[in-house]
């Protein structure tokens, strides 16, 4: 019964949290579940869950990456800018995903062919692309775009809004690329033993690199998303959602060991994320106490995960 009880835990322990702190939240506030708060909370989660289940592949190889947030920044102020100055919105979403492969690029190829470990690394990118972004805004926000850009962030498509089909299209392509190709299972493998891949005649660098391009893209994605929701590009966005972002992925069962997870727990430790920041602000908590909460959920998830590998 201890190990059956273990067992289940172990695999649905994320499940059970979130339906707990939802039933809880749905006591201490009658607003908590109406359909408008509900799509509310998915719509906030979407735009840091996109960015976590690019983190997944990266924390699945050993690695992290703590540039997240300030890539967002700089992509969602250069798309600002070029929508101002006349440009479409496909060239415009184009070069947006061309910054977040570049930076994904540039901290992939720094790891694996600069051999500097990827703490240090995506911190140096964090700084670098936070600094760009204060440059090209001159510290100012860069706002009012036409309603087409403002579609990504603020409409929907059958009743569902825009930016939750875009969270769970990127799930779903995400699942197919990890547990049906190539690039899926190499990408577990490094993580459980990188030197055993290198061994085997895998370029495991190639794919080392692809992981953090992949992450660079979807926190492209969740750039446009926050621009087009705000209308307004802010030199500071996206400052702490490497907090949110990281911990939704560990919630989610990813070890930060490398070699275990998944992306659909990713999903719900993003969405159990979105319900606690949502619980707060609706119980009027103060924001400084929302951070002590945030950073005891993030020294938990770890301390799940260490006690998930005993």
């Amino acid at each position: 019964m201890k190990l059956n009880l273990q067992s289940i835990i172990r695999s649905y322990g994320i499940v059970i949290a979130f339906v707990m702190i939802c039933a809880v939240m749905a006591v201490l506030s009658p607003v908590f579940l109406t359909v408008t708060n509900v799509l509310n909370v998915i719509r906030q989660s979407s735009i840091f869950g996109i960015m976590a289940i690019g983190m997944t592949f990266v924390i699945l190889t050993g690695g992290i990456d703590l540039s997240v947030g300030s890539i967002l920044a700089v992509v969602g102020a250069v798309s600002a800018g070029m929508l101002k100055g006349g440009m479409e919105l496909l060239p415009v979403v184009s070069l947006a995903l061309a910054i977040g492969v570049s930076c994904g690029l540039a901290n992939g190829v720094l790891i694996t062919v600069g051999r500097i470990a990827p703490f240090v690394v995506t911190l140096g990118m964090m700084s670098i692309a936070r600094s760009l972004t204060l440059i090209y805004t001159t510290g100012y926000p860069i706002s009012g775009f036409a309603g087409t850009f403002r579609f990504i962030g603020g409409g929907d498509i059958l009743g569902v809004p825009f930016p939750i089909v875009l969270f769970l299209l990127t799930a779903s392509i995400a699942w197919v690329i990890l547990t049906q190709t190539r690039m899926g299972r190499y990408t577990y493998a490094i993580g459980g033993n990188e030197e055993t891949v290198k061994l085997s005649g895998i370029n495991a660098d190639f794919y080392k690199t692809t992981v953090y391009v992949i992450s660079g893209i979807t926190a492209a994605i969740s750039a446009l998303i926050l621009t087009s929701r705000l209308n307004s590009a802010e030199p500071m966005a996206g400052q702490g959602y490497e907090l949110d972002v990281i911990a939704a992925v560990v919630i989610g069962g990813t070890s930060l060991n490398g070699g275990r997870g998944s992306v659909w727990g990713t999903l719900v430790g993003a969405l159990l994320i979105g319900v606690i920041n949502n619980g707060m602000n609706l119980l009027g908590i103060p924001p400084y106490f929302q951070l002590l909460v945030k950073g005891f959920i993030i020294i938990g998830a770890v301390l799940l995960d260490r006690l998930r590998e005993d």
